[in-house]
């Protein structure tokens, strides 16, 4: 008996210890590095006094020792007490992940994704899965799953504004294993079982049109996409191509630094693309560093799924006049993520700065006007470049 109790008071003691580190770990971190650099965890002194969340958490474990019938996993207790913590600060883009999730997050960052292959979006007020596009020749394309449709459960689970981004990471798992969905389309809801496999993600799609005009769509703005665009703009040009479209339509975003690499490229040396204020108001303007490469009269196609790297892509062309934006309102997600690799492998990513366009209009939800509003006809299935209204502006533009 009292082996018992000895080791209840020890368990107890662990237990606060361990609390009193998460919540130093989780109040106290700071960034050094925007995207994937594995940091120190900086402790500096709390002035509040955490002994009330410590105590709580003590008492609930001594609840569930003396009465649950099942048996307790302290790592999967500890890391839900972690992702609750973080839940809690109400932000819908400010999550904790595990070791295997942050792995995740890095594989797919940098084109390494096993998954069912779609792009997602969580829209802000409902907390709903929107698919903002499938990938191409992906098995959510081949099983149907279209851009606009609303993931309402996986696997048998619902989606809830509380549980969505937990959910999302649950459709990604290992290759060759299956997930259930179920798919809302307009009033009709698809019950689907997609198998996951290795997607091998080209973030860039080029093409000649009417024998002058280059297409460049450009998928995500994952790691690497910026040196792709410019590789992919010179076999363009050797075609001798007189004008440019860009295509951002239902592209979810990505790394900032991609979209910024891109418009170097596109705007003079000295322009302001990028306008952004932290959470004690500093001000940071971010200017092109380089000479412009590309000269050539520029259109960019967005849509309502256009998010994050896009609207920085499109409002900064738009407010230096080195494009016409054609196409629909873009999605309005104007806030930038930092994604933090801690010691343990595991991540944070927190919403630390909000942008503004060069002109400083607010993009978060707001996103940008198209200078040609462009809607798509509402009965076609598939859009092709014959029934493509919104392509076929942005080639009347630029004849």
């Amino acid at each position: 008996m009292s082996e018992n109790r000895a080791q209840k008071v020890y368990r107890i003691l662990m237990l606060i210890m361990i609390t009193a580190l998460i919540t130093a770990i989780i109040t106290t971190i700071v960034i050094y590095q925007r995207i994937t650099g594995t940091t120190d965890i900086k402790q500096i002194a709390s002035n509040g006094s955490n002994s009330g969340l410590e105590l709580t958490l003590a008492k609930i474990r001594t609840m569930l020792e003396k009465e649950y019938i099942g048996t307790l996993d302290d790592e999967k207790m500890i890391e839900g007490a972690i992702k609750g913590y973080v839940a809690g600060v109400g932000d819908e883009y400010t999550e904790y992940y595990s070791p295997e999730e942050m792995s995740n997050q890095l594989d797919e960052a940098y084109g390494n994704y096993v998954g069912i292959g779609i792009y997602m979006l969580v829209n802000n007020s409902t907390g709903e899965i929107l698919v903002s596009k499938p990938m191409p020749n992906s098995p959510a394309e081949e099983a149907g799953i279209k851009t606009g449709d609303i993931i309402t459960k996986v696997e048998g689970e619902e989606v809830t504004a509380e549980n969505a981004a937990n959910m999302s990471n649950k459709i990604k798992g290992e290759a060759g294993t299956k997930v259930k969905l179920e798919i809302r389309r307009g009033e009709e809801t698809i019950p689907l079982e997609v198998e996951r496999r290795k997607i091998v993600v080209s973030h860039i799609n080029t093409k000649v049109i009417n024998e002058t005009i280059g297409y460049i769509s450009i998928i995500d703005f994952d790691g690497g996409v910026a040196e792709e665009f410019k590789s992919k703009y010179e076999e363009l040009k050797k075609q001798n191509i007189k004008s440019l479209i860009i295509d951002i339509r239902s592209n979810g975003g990505g790394v900032v630094d991609e979209a910024i690499g891109i418009l170097e490229m596109l705007c003079n040396k000295e322009d302001t693309l990028l306008i952004t204020t932290d959470k004690k108001g500093k001000e940071e303007i971010t200017k092109s560093t380089q000479e412009q490469e590309i000269d050539l009269p520029v259109v960019v196609l967005t849509n309502g799924y256009s998010a994050s790297a896009s609207e920085i892509l499109a409002g900064a062309l738009k407010d230096n006049n080195r494009a016409k934006i054609v196409g629909t309102k873009t999605y309005g997600k104007g806030v930038i993520q930092t994604l933090t690799k801690l010691s343990d492998g595991s991540g944070l990513k927190m919403t630390t700065e909000e942008y503004r366009t060069p002109s400083r209009n607010k993009i978060n939800k707001v996103g940008i006007e198209p200078d040609y509003k462009v809607e798509l006809p509402e009965e076609i299935e598939e859009v092709t470049e014959q029934n493509d209204t919104q392509l076929k502006k942005a080639i009347e533009l630029l004849k």
